[in-house]
């Protein structure tokens, strides 16, 4: 017997939904759901982390509520996506830092951090925090200083990314469906172009009846805005070591172009979701998991926010504080990531390469 009541739930709707298969055209976890007749906790959690929410299936369902079947695969995809975070996590004791990952403890955090950032400076050197440094960040905090600390928590989250998608890719059974270069190729595409928010060619239609193509556009805006903001970081990296380039760097510089790119991404993508967020028929979402979305997406926000403040501002006495601020939400963003909502692209990755995979063999599977 399946353990929890959400894979329960899942269970019973795909069970419905591959008698009648009528939704098999809107996105990939029909598809994928009829090349199976039972289903395995794995092949629940798979399903659910290729479901995109778009919506589609529920408005086109004829077994939809109020009727009696209360069919509603979006939210109960949600339900079950949002506690398969927690079932592949890494440490498993800190499994429960999803259900707690509100915006209350994230702001905490990043806050704390921001706090700590100050206290350091302005021990080591207090007149760093209100000086005018002409841009030079590592004035306010030390070059090494911030890399240890920046370096420290990225090989900490790597580790912790590989283990937990070490262990959903084996639930899954990702494996024996032989993606392959082809099939991870696939994927990828699959998530550069979130091929599957399209509804099915009628696009999302989560935020209200009428099909509209908004959550998607903001959810490039945030993507694509994250890899520029990441981009800048290596760019800035391989200047300072490789060629002995230091920051700070011209307005019109690779580094900071990126960061500009990124960081606007990191405001009209966020702002737009959130705005979508408020919108949305709570039928349709995991309301007990709603702090947890909020708090990834306004985190994302003001790291965006606070990364443009501080590229306008770097030049004044306000850039010392602004910099403490700003490194307070990047690393508060980076410690909540394995335990918050970035983990779904992740996952959401290796279920659309599994699925690359299932369907490039056609294989059925029991």
């Amino acid at each position: 017997m399946l353990a929890t009541e959400n894979l329960r739930e899942a269970d019973r709707l795909m069970t419905i939904c591959n008698a009648c298969r009528y939704c098999e055209g809107l996105c990939a976890v029909f598809p994928a759901m009829e090349m199976r007749r039972t289903f395995g906790a794995g092949d629940l959690n798979y399903l659910a982390n290729l479901c995109h929410q778009c919506g589609a299936c529920y408005t086109d369902c004829q077994y939809s509520p109020p009727h009696e079947f209360n069919v509603n695969v979006p939210a109960a995809m949600a339900k079950l996506r949002n506690e398969s975070y927690a079932v592949y996590v890494w440490p498993k004791f800190l499994s429960g830092l999803f259900a707690r990952n509100g915006v209350f403890v994230t702001l905490a955090t990043a806050l704390s951090v921001a706090a700590f950032i100050i206290g350091f400076v302005a021990w080591s050197d207090p007149a760093a925090l209100f000086s005018r440094n002409a841009g030079d960040f590592y004035k306010v905090m030390p070059h090494n200083a911030m890399a240890l600390l920046f370096g420290i928590v990225a090989l900490y989250c790597i580790l912790a990314f590989v283990v937990s998608l070490a262990a959903f890719w084996r639930d899954i059974g990702g494996s024996q469906s032989s993606p392959g270069v082809a099939g991870f190729g696939r994927a990828v595409s699959d998530a550069l172009h979130l091929t599957y928010l399209h509804g099915g060619g009628g696009e999302c239609t989560s935020e209200s009846k009428r099909p509209s193509s908004a959550r998607r556009i903001f959810h490039h805006f945030t993507f694509y805005g994250f890899l520029f903001a990441f981009a800048a970081t290596c760019v800035a990296t391989i200047y300072h070591y490789a060629f002995g380039w230091h920051a700070p760097y011209a307005v019109l510089s690779l580094p900071v172009v990126l960061g500009t790119i990124g960081g606007i991404g990191l405001v009209v993508g966020p702002l737009g979701l959130l705005t979508l967020q408020g919108k949305r028929d709570p039928i349709l979402t995991d309301t007990a998991h709603r702090g947890m979305n909020v708090a990834f997406v306004l985190m994302l926000l003001l790291t965006g926010l606070t990364g443009l403040l501080l590229l306008v501002l770097r030049d004044t006495a306000a850039m010392g504080m602004l910099l403490a601020v700003h490194l307070g939400f990047v690393l508060g963003l980076f410690l909540s990531l394995p335990y918050g909502k970035f983990v779904h692209g992740l996952y959401r990755f290796l279920a659309l390469a599994k699925y690359a995979g299932e369907r490039r063999s056609g294989q059925f599977i029991e």
